[in-house]
Parts: C-alpha cells; structure tokens; sequence
C-alpha cells in the first residue's frame, strides 16, 4: 500500500516531558510535514527539536521537527492543529484543582497567541484542570466550540482497559471500556459499556472488582504522580493527544471520548464535558450519544453540574 503524502503543520506547546513526547510521537506517525515545538525556555525545544531529527534515519520517518525557545510563536503561523502542554504539572497530594489559578494565566495567553498566528487550527487542550482550561481556551481563543477540544476521556479510558487487563489477565486488545464526565472527581466510567472479548464486563468480574477498577481508573493520574514523587504522567497522556491530533488531520472521523462542547445531548447543554465525539479536519464534527444505564446518565449530569460552576469561575482568571 503507498503511503499518505505528509502534508500540514501541527503545533505541541510546552517542551516539558508531555510536548516533548506528543511531539515525538506525531513526528513518527510520519504523516505531518512539520511538527513545531515552542517553550518559553530558549533552547530547550531547539535542543529537542535536533534530537528528535537526528532519530530520523534509525526510526524512519521524514516529519522535521522545530523547536521554538523564549516563547516565540515564530514558524509556529498557521498551524492546523495546536495541542497546548503548557502549566504546572502536579505534585504529590495535589489535585488538578490546585492548578487553576497559575494555569489559568498560562493557557490564556497562550489560546491569544495561537488566535494570532493560527486562526484556524484546531486546538487541543491537555493543560490541568482539564475541563476548566478547555473551556478557557475556548473563551481565550474565541473559535468556535468544535474546534476546541480537551484530552482527557482518551486517557482515562485507557487506564480503564489497561486496568481490567491487568486485573483479568488478558490482551488489553481484547477489552473494550469507556470513561466520560470530567477529568478528576466526577469522572464517570460505563461499566455497561465495557466488554472482554465480547462479553459484558459484568458477567466475567465481580461487582466489588468492578468498583475498585473504576475507583483505580479515577485515580490513575494520582497514583502516577505519587510513584514518580516529581512530576506526572506523560507517556499514555501523549499517546492519547496525539492519536486525536492525527484524527483531526486524517479527518478520519473517528469516534473518541473527549472533552468538547455538549449542547442539547444527555439533556445536557452549555458546557464542555467528556462525552464521545467524531473528529475530523473541522475538529468535533459530532457528539455521539450512547445508551447509558440511568446510574450513568445521573453520574454524567452530576459531572456537568460540578464543571459547569467551576467553568463559569475561570473565564476571570
């Protein structure tokens, strides 16, 4: 089969380990033109960036990789998707929540400076508090709602398969799970949604092991950050942003669970919440709504109401 031509111009911000490695990762897939990777820290994504270039030969991919340093949005001009890194990580015993303030500031001169030089890109938010910096980034940027979206039901939902993996034994390809809601205290798992090979999770696992693999998934970011002692997850992180990144360019219409703007579905309107959605080149062509037992559809609403306040809090910080 020939390969896709590169084409396109994708964006990482922040060069700490989650851009660097979203960078890496889009370059490999080998299907953009470029990937630039911007940092207020001069030399840093330069560094990387020639890193990165000189594993070309050995990995066999042809993407150039920039780096921007000193917070300079030079080369970064009309790039059609932008994934923004940049904040705090967390620390041990923080939650996403401590970072909003401090985040806040970052990712809303950020969104004005991808305003400014990429008015059509496509953005995708995985800066801490999730579902509140999306929605800031929205406001900051002034895009339409579609083309702004957060990671964070990708993720989650990978360490939900993972987890059930682990727990039963089995190829995480032969589990399929989902995670919706926010991304931190309401976050809401579908275990009616969940199979292993085909079966209802429900008929190979115990209903106490289920709620514990849904309290671990809840969980999953903490458990990293209190491992590490410095610094927070980035490896799944980056595989999830960047999978939607090339979902975007590809207009592959793909189905992902994703942070986006819910305006009518689950009887549920005016926030960015994680539910499905089909992305393409235009961002959310869609929110796909599921059959959802009423437990979740009343976990899922709980979410919105608890998002929906603290996103109305961020658009004066």
């Amino acid at each position: 089969m020939a390969k896709q031509p590169r084409n396109g111009k994708v964006t990482v911000v922040g060069a700490g380990f989650y851009g660097s490695t979203t960078a890496l990762r889009l370059a490999e897939y080998d299907i953009f033109e470029t990937v630039v990777l911007t940092d207020i820290v001069e030399g840093k994504p330069e560094g990387l960036a020639l890193d990165m270039n000189q594993s070309r030969p050995i990995e066999g991919f042809e993407t150039e990789v920039i780096g921007v340093g000193g917070g300079s949005y030079e080369g970064t001009e009309g790039s059609d998707v932008v994934v923004v890194t940049a904040g705090l990580p967390r620390k041990p015993g923080m939650s996403r929540m401590d970072l909003i303030e401090t985040n806040a500031g970052i990712v809303r001169q950020v969104s004005e400076n991808i305003a400014a030089t990429s008015p059509d890109a496509v953005v995708v938010v995985v800066s801490n508090p999730l579902d509140e910096m999306t929605a800031l980034a929205q406001l900051a940027t002034g895009f339409p709602h579609q083309r702004v979206m957060g990671q964070a039901g990708m993720l989650d939902t990978a360490r939900f398969t993972n987890n059930v993996a682990e727990e039963l034994g089995v190829p995480v390809a032969s589990v399929r799970t989902l995670t919706l809601g926010s991304h931190g205290e309401t976050m809401v798992p579908v275990p009616s949604r969940c199979t292993v090979d085909g079966k209802p999770l429900a008929d190979v696992l115990a209903p106490d092991r289920i709620e514990h693999l849904v309290q671990r998934t809840r969980n999953g970011g903490a458990e990293v950050v209190a491992l590490l002692k410095t610094g927070s997850a980035y490896y799944a992180p980056s595989a999830a942003a960047a999978r939607m990144a090339r979902a975007v360019m590809e207009d592959s219409g793909a189905v992902m669970p994703v942070c986006t703007w819910v305006d009518g579905e689950y009887g549920i309107s005016g926030v960015y919440l994680g539910v499905e959605a089909e992305i393409g080149r235009g961002g959310v062509t869609r929110v796909v709504e599921s059959d959802l037992s009423e437990t979740e559809r009343a976990g899922l609403r709980e979410a919105a109401e608890a998002v929906r306040a603290k996103q109305a809090d961020v658009a004066d910080l």
